[in-house]
């Protein structure tokens, strides 16, 4: 049930503009706004991909599904599973419930290549990462450092292996990767017209002279897009605002300029754009695979997606991609191997195999295991280059929080489990030493929250010393 809210105040020229476009749907529009804001969650797959387990959460978190995407529900406000341990281990992704349309018409398939070119702050990206299910590559690049740096954090917390984060410009990778991936979204930066409801400052930000500038800018991420994208691949494109001219005229215009490209007719239009009939501009065509979400029309913001196609018989451009320098040092790799054996199951062992060891790259005292189409990332800033192992130190293997978030407890040796509630859990948050609840040897032992993993810790005796990173422990 959605609950009144105090209608925000919109700006007169946005209201005026929005009266024009909407005719008869304008006063419901404007209803909307005194509605309480609709809060979502996505499921992660790589933690909680049984249906049992999905069970569980909807009932623990008061869950709904979000008819547009398969592991999206709306959830009990009061809950507040943004606080719960599980959003620490990845489990959930708290995201506004529209914006998960976007990746649901991208349809990621486990071993694609997929770009994900203006990614932070992940909700996107993690969502592309949990349908790979770990097979293929995922690039997810973001222009500006700080929020590439919150990007390369939700990539690691919600355990994804094989994504590679980098703080580049559009047009940089665009020369480095031409016609390499199998499908591209651009998740554009806009006006931000479909979060006035939620966020004063895109609301403060807001002009006319803004959409145009965005319009401008959106153009030239789209033409890079396209180099990128193979022939025969997919290119989606989507915004969180209502405007025309960012939506469907940024793709009247980019189809204009790139002949090789066409509007894709995909399944999902009915639920993405409930009773809404799409937009003409300018007498053109009309944009029948074109998808927006209306917040009088849905529990949800504004939300506009299009899908588009590349000819599979345009000009391919690829080359051959250049081998990253793969760890050869049979003392690294000893290091390694020797921290697997002792602290991996026999089903662990079978995921970080031979096959993978191969495609190991060492970033000063830093160990990764790298994406196996990943090309070589000299000259790339490049923030998390896939999966993080650990730290080698003085011919010493220390394992990293991001391995601690990717393995699952049936891949372990040593780990101890806690209620979720406990306050032996809360304690571990806080960076506090915990008892054993074994009798153990000494060594690495994965902590978990019920079924999932949080961080390591190392057993000494019946003490278990506390690994979980400084930068994310509770203070309370």
């Amino acid at each position: 049930m959605i609950k009144e809210a105090e209608r925000p105040e919109l700006p007169e020229a946005f209201l005026t503009k929005m009266r024009g476009l909407l005719g008869q749907e304008y006063e419901l529009f404007l209803e909307s706004y005194g509605r309480e804001k609709a809060q979502g969650l996505r499921i992660n797959p790589l933690k909680a991909g049984d249906e049992e387990a999905v069970r569980r959460l909807e009932a623990r978190f008061g869950l709904r599904p979000v008819p547009w995407a398969r592991e999206g529900y709306y959830f009990d406000k009061s809950l507040r599973p943004g606080k719960h341990v599980f959003h620490d281990g990845g489990v959930f992704y708290i995201q506004e419930p529209s914006a998960m349309a976007a990746v649901e018409l991208l349809d990621p398939r486990p071993g694609e290549r997929i770009l994900d070119l203006c990614a932070a702050p992940g909700g996107k990206t993690t969502q592309i990462g949990g349908r790979l299910m770990g097979k293929g590559f995922l690039l997810s690049n973001e222009y500006h450092p700080a929020r590439a740096k919150i990007l390369s954090q939700n990539v690691e917390r919600m355990g994804i292996a094989n994504a590679v984060v980098t703080n580049q410009e559009a047009g940089a990778l665009a020369q480095r990767f031409p016609c390499f991936f199998d499908k591209v979204l651009v998740d554009a930066p806009c006006s931000g017209e479909g979060m006035f409801r939620k966020d004063p400052e895109a609301r403060a930000q807001w002009s006319l002279e803004n959409v145009d500038m965005c319009a401008a800018r959106q153009g030239e991420i789209l033409s890079k897009a396209a180099a990128m994208t193979r022939p025969g691949g997919r290119l989606v494109y989507s915004t969180c605002t209502f405007s025309p001219e960012e939506n469907e005229g940024s793709v009247h215009s980019f189809l204009r300029q790139n002949p090789e490209f066409s509007v894709e007719r995909v399944e999902g239009g009915r639920a993405l754009s409930p009773g809404r009939p799409q937009w003409i501009l300018g007498g053109g065509e009309e944009l029948s695979s074109t998808f927006r979400i209306w917040p009088h029309m849905a529990e949800g913001e504004g939300h506009f997606v299009a899908v588009l196609k590349k000819d599979p018989d345009a000009l391919d451009l690829s080359f051959r991609k250049n081998v990253p320098s793969y760890v050869r040092d049979r003392q690294v790799r000893g290091s390694w191997r020797k921290f697997a054996e002792e602290a991996f199951t026999k089903k662990g062992l079978e995921i970080f195999d031979q096959d993978m060891e191969d495609h190991m790259v060492l970033f000063g005292e830093q160990l990764y295991w790298i994406p196996k189409d990943m090309p070589d990332y000299q000259g790339l800033r490049v923030l998390r280059a896939g999966l993080r192992l650990g730290s080698l130190k003085k011919n010493r293997f220390e394992p990293s929080h991001s391995l601690a978030l990717y393995l699952k407890k049936d891949q372990v040796n040593r780990w101890e489990a806690r209620e979720a509630r406990s306050p032996e859990l809360e304690a571990y948050l806080r960076g506090e030493t915990l008892k054993s609840e074994s009798r153990r040897d000494g060594g690495w032992v994965l902590m978990l929250a019920e079924d999932y993993s949080l961080g390591w810790a190392k057993q000494v005796g019946e003490t278990l010393k506390n690994h979980y990173p400084k930068g994310l422990r509770r203070l309370c």
